[in-house]
């Protein structure tokens, strides 16, 4: 799961980072709201933790532009606006949760834990491109007629990336930053990994591929005739 995390406390930032690594997310640290509202338009996040008052934009006009750009990632504020006027103008503008610095850190990772689960009840169990099917319960891939194939986690992590926007080309980068993060992998595991996962969507049969757009990424495509 990756989370990003706006905050201009430093000291806080690097805390938090900590801990969150640590209870195996991913997170990028931005320290002002013109680079949070970056980020969020541009990253492909689970998760988003805001500030309010920060320099350059405040985390209530981050969440307004970012819902108003139609993204519906999940967004808690972290803040030490505790006014019942602040949380309900943060709730009524798209917010999911509110928590008032100072704040329990277990509180924290449970109010986490509890958004990204909310974001997982709303998302379909599976996802479709032709007559392939992920199942994101198992970490299966399927087509008609033939036996289900289980993907490793990193193989899944790529093929949800791919399926749940099929003709998007997602990058390179983007896959690195989100399925390995911890930098320890040379971006040439990325084109292993496709394929490996071509070899399994032709021995299913798939009526789609994993097309690569030279210099730019890749996607997956319903084959026409």
């Amino acid at each position: 799961m990756k989370l990003l995390l706006a905050d201009d406390e430093k000291e806080l930032v690097s805390a938090l980072v900590a801990i969150l690594k640590h209870s195996n997310y991913t997170v990028d640290a931005v320290y002002n709201g013109t680079d949070a509202l970056d980020y969020a338009l541009t990253g492909d996040y689970d998760g988003i933790i805001l500030d309010i008052m920060m320099p350059g934009m405040d985390g209530m006009e981050v969440l307004k532009k970012i819902r108003d750009k139609g993204i519906s990632t999940p967004v808690l504020f972290l803040t030490a606006k505790s006014e019942i006027d602040d949380r309900i103008k943060g709730l009524d503008l798209g917010a999911d949760d509110y928590i008032p610095k100072p704040f329990d850190m277990g509180e924290l990772l449970a109010r986490v834990r509890a958004m990204l689960r909310r974001k997982e009840d709303f998302a379909p169990s599976n996802l479709s491109c032709g007559n392939l099917t992920l199942d994101r319960s198992g970490y299966e891939l399927g087509t008609p007629g033939h036996e289900k194939v289980h993907l490793s986690s990193r193989e899944f992590q790529m093929m949800e990336m791919l399926m749940t926007s099929p003709g998007r080309i997602i990058s390179v980068d983007n896959f690195m930053d989100h399925i390995w993060a911890d930098g320890e992998a040379d971006v040439n595991v990325v084109w292993v990994y496709i394929s490996n996962l071509r070899k399994k969507l032709s021995s299913l049969e798939a009526t789609c591929e994993i097309k690569a757009s030279r210099g730019v990424g890749y996607s997956i495509n319903e084959i026409t005739s």
